[in-house]
């Protein structure tokens, strides 16, 4: 039971033949993406403006 908002990581890269770094950023694993992720979860709870998860998208090329 988790009583707050959560966000799954993982991925299955089962077929994908790529370097370590270019598949953690394709499956939105990377750091750049979990930095993302984790702004935009507060975000929606209200904890961050909206236009820092935008902010965030544009500085890491997301």
């Amino acid at each position: 039971w988790v009583e707050q908002d959560w966000s799954s990581l993982g991925a299955d890269g089962f077929g994908l033949s790529d370097t370590r770094d270019a598949a953690r950023r394709h499956f939105g694993v990377d750091a750049e993406s979990i930095v993302v992720a984790a702004l935009a979860q507060l975000a929606r709870r209200g904890e961050v403006k909206a236009t820092a998860v935008k902010e965030a998208r544009e500085k890491y090329g997301l």
